[in-house]
């Protein structure tokens, strides 16, 4: 079968042949339709995110949608899925692969095969984010990292879940003047120098306070809000600030004050494959289709097909995200 392919951890897939999957007991074979380059494909593809095997080569490709080639589980041949999960080296830059049943989710009619591939992974990203965070409506949410596709998306569902405040703070002027329609009340410019961000993050602080924290960046972008929370007096008495860290677009570490975590009411959590468990994330991504269903979100993708991986994989396009069709 056609599929891209990792061959070294240097360099972008391929498009070549691979051997077809054959399905164990408990598996299934699905017919790839469409398979997101998430910013976690890449990272996988490098060797540099905490699940890769380090093992080559293999099939890029962390979801996808498709249609099951036999039954599985309560699902009968021929059902539209989404689903990840594959068994390694497949992953779903490819023509067919195999799966067992720990992440499938039936789709639903109205949503199309190409749009699901994009938008779950980033829609999953703020969903599981929220609920380790423990959000509740009417709290004020800060996204880091808002102007990327991730970050968008984060501020409509923060939005749609009923965020009291949100508070948008990327790079992009833009897109940062965009999210003020999608959602934000507040924007700040991460472009400008450390104290202005700071001053800025406790202005926001002071007038509307910050519940939760979704990051995507880490960091410098990190250290500046840590370093704004962390202000004496700032935090209203009792506050409790969930910092819930998603990426790490700007680095892989902070300098962390010990009086940042001894001087605040602060919580540090992760949201990712090992903080949040494989049901949760099932629920999510979910709860988040059935939403699509009767409110409509604005997401910007695109499709190519997977002949094109190698001359489209380091395309730098923030603002839209890039779906591959076998």
């Amino acid at each position: 079968m056609n599929a891209a392919l990792v061959q070294s951890y240097d360099a972008p897939p391929v498009y070549t042949t691979f051997e077809a999957p054959i399905a164990a007991e408990g598996e299934q074979l699905v017919t790839v339709a469409a398979a997101g380059l998430h910013q976690i494909v890449k990272s996988v593809a490098s060797g540099q995110h905490y699940t890769s095997t380090g093992k080559l080569p293999f099939i890029p490709g962390v979801d996808a949608t498709g249609r099951l080639v036999g039954p599985l589980g309560s699902l009968p041949a021929g059902t539209r899925i989404y689903f990840g999960g594959a068994r390694f080296p497949y992953g779903t830059m490819c023509e067919q692969t195999v799966i067992g049943n720990m992440m499938v989710i039936p789709l639903p009619d109205s949503l199309d095969d190409a749009f699901a591939a994009a938008v779950a992974n980033p829609a999953m990203s703020s969903w599981v984010a929220l609920d380790r965070g423990r959000f509740t409506p009417g709290e004020s949410v800060l996204i880091l990292g808002a102007t990327g596709t991730s970050g968008q998306l984060a501020v409509q569902i923060a939005k749609a879940r009923g965020a009291g405040h949100i508070i948008a703070a990327g790079r992009n002027p833009e897109a940062l003047e965009k999210l003020k329609s999608l959602g934000a009340d507040r924007t700040i410019s991460l472009t400008q120098d450390r104290d202005a961000i700071i001053a800025d993050y406790r202005s926001a602080i002071a007038d509307c306070g910050i519940d939760v924290v979704l990051d995507y960046l880490w960091g410098p972008a990190a250290e500046a809000t840590l370093a704004a929370i962390s202000q004496r007096g700032v935090i209203k008495s009792g506050t409790r600030v969930r910092f819930v860290q998603i990426g790490n677009l700007a680095g892989e570490n902070i300098s962390l004050s010990a009086h940042t975590l001894r001087s605040t009411n602060l919580e540090l959590l992760g949201s990712g494959f090992g903080s949040a468990d494989l049901t949760a994330i099932r629920t999510a991504i979910t709860e988040f289709f059935t939403l699509t269903t009767t409110h409509p979100f604005d997401f910007s993708y695109k499709t190519a097909p997977l002949s094109e991986v190698t001359a489209l994989w380091n395309e730098k396009d923030q603002a839209t995200r890039l779906v591959f069709q076998p």
